[in-house]
């Protein structure tokens, strides 16, 4: 009987009994069990390796109790490892149930010269059957056209050993756009698929496979029959230790490289809306600011036409009154300053631009924002309280975006204080640390205080909680915040009303380098 070690359990491969001249030999392939053979006697036989020989089986003490020799009265036993350069290939077991002492020493030698001739041929059929399993299995990824796949060689032509193309699938043909007659004749190669500017690290690749046996994924392109590119996503392994042949996998990427162009180009157009978006809710919101940038305006043009009017008295005076036209004169600079300064920062708020990346003093805008509202905010009666933290940080942005933030949140918070009736109008805007690398920029006001339900959705697009809005200021204000990697988020100030607070991140942070 041969035994063959399984991963499982032993298992049964072949029976023979012999029955005077006559030898039936029966094929099986079934686990051992307690009716096939003494267990005993196997496992005392796999556990040692050495071979057991029992004279009279029934009268040996720590075998007798074997069901299988209780059963069937079994004498003579002899069972031998077959052994392949210390490693097992398989059991012979034999058994003579007419006569104790058969297997004597002098008939033994034949039978372990037989068991290692049989341990060789049983080792090179299990190497052999795992080969045509490993070739079965590789032709059913082949053939499966799941997914590209080719087989490859490496040959020797004059002194270079050059990779060459064996076999592929239908998937990787259809891929390169070529046919199967193109491979029969030889013209799909490695020359013919890979552009010029692979060559080199194709050889790279083939370097590492020749000294590691295998090549993580990768993408590269490949050269379609029609000239058309074709990026893939690939990686190859060796069969074995010789690595000079073995197997490629070649996935496809032509979808996912036209989605990502689409999702760039429709990331692009997202910007482009969103940058017009806020163009046209900054240019609404200082529509709202119009007369009181006119009156800001007209303050200086005014004192500019009192004052040229007088320089012009003293200087026809007689005598003229120079030292007095200086001093008007002087006053005129002035005024023409302030006035150009409320033009240019109207300019900059209303003007299209493109996003910019500079440092920006948060300070010196917030004050510009506040000089900039300070005529609507003494026309709606409202006191404006501030607070500037000291040694604050630059931070890296477009100052007009972040201006916008803050225009959006005084003209809202002077409108809830304008809703709310008659009672004190106070605005407090200010700037803070907000830890080592941040910054903190506040506006509070004493209108009245928004819902939960209201501040849960005030960032949404298109939600409003005013009858004339448009829900589209503070949602473009956080995507500006958060385009800049800070946060906004609003509350509700105590005693009264309602505050919007966001940070910032100092320039040459983690967060602003991100």
């Amino acid at each position: 009987m041969l035994v063959v070690p399984d991963e499982a359990e032993p298992r049964v491969e072949a029976v023979a009994v012999v029955e005077g001249d006559a030898v039936a030999v029966d094929l099986r392939d079934t686990p051992v069990d307690d009716a096939t053979l003494p267990r005993s006697v196997l496992l005392y036989v796999l556990r040692t390796l050495e071979p057991l020989i029992l004279d009279d089986a029934v009268a040996q003490p720590s075998f007798a109790t074997d069901p299988y020799i209780v059963q069937h009265k079994a004498r003579s036993i002899f069972c031998l490892p077959l052994l392949t350069q210390a490693k097992l290939s398989g059991v012979l077991y034999l058994e003579n149930n007419l006569a104790p002492g058969v297997f004597m020493p002098g008939r033994t030698g034949v039978l372990k010269l037989l068991a290692s001739q049989a341990a060789i041929a049983l080792e090179n059929a299990r190497l052999y059957r795992d080969l045509v399993e490993r070739e079965a299995r590789i032709r059913r990824l082949v053939d499966a056209n799941i997914i590209g796949t080719y087989l490859w060689k490496v040959v020797t032509r004059g002194t270079r050993k050059v990779p060459v193309l064996v076999d592929a699938n239908d998937a990787f043909l259809r891929m390169v756009g070529y046919e199967r007659a193109d491979l029969a004749a030889g013209r799909v190669t490695r020359d013919t698929l890979s552009p010029p500017e692979w060559r080199e690290r194709d050889a790279l690749t083939m370097a590492q496979v020749q000294a590691t046996g295998s090549v993580a994924p990768f993408e590269k392109e490949y050269i379609a029959r029609d000239g058309s590119r074709v990026p893939v996503l690939m990686g190859l392994a060796a069969f074995d230790e010789r690595r000079v042949d073995g197997l490629a996998f070649v996935i496809d990427l032509s979808e996912r490289k036209r989605a990502e162009a689409e999702a760039r180009e429709n990331e692009r157009r997202y910007r482009e809306v969103e940058s017009a978006l806020a163009h046209a809710s900054r240019v609404a919101t200082m529509g709202q600011l119009t007369a009181s940038i006119a009156h800001e305006v007209s303050q200086p043009v005014v004192g500019v036409i009192t004052n040229a009017d007088t320089a012009l008295r003293r200087l026809k005076a007689e005598p003229p009154n120079v030292a007095g036209a200086v001093q008007v004169l002087e006053r005129i600079v002035r005024d023409g300053t302030r006035a150009r300064e409320v033009i240019d920062r109207t300019r900059a708020l209303v003007r299209k631009a493109p996003p910019r990346k500079d440092l920006v003093d948060v300070n010196g805008a917030v004050r510009e924002v506040i000089e900039l509202t300070k005529g609507e905010a003494a026309k709606s009666r409202v006191l404006v309280h501030t607070g500037f933290a000291d040694g604050l940080p630059p931070v890296v942005g477009d100052r007009v975006q972040l201006q916008q933030v803050l225009l959006n949140l005084i003209v809202n918070a002077m409108e809830a204080m304008l809703g709310a009736g008659e009672g004190p109008r106070e605005l407090w805007v200010g700037t803070s640390h907000a830890g080592a690398d941040a910054i903190l920029v506040a506006v509070r006001d004493s209108g009245p205080t928004l819902e939960a339900s209201h501040l849960a959705r005030v960032f949404d697009a298109f939600y409003t909680t005013k009858p004339e809005g448009l829900g589209v200021g503070l949602s473009i204000c956080r995507s500006i915040v958060e385009a800049h990697g800070g946060k906004l988020w609003a509350g509700a100030a105590a005693p009264r009303g309602t505050f919007f607070h966001f940070t910032l991140p100092a320039a040459g942070s983690p967060a602003a380098q991100a």
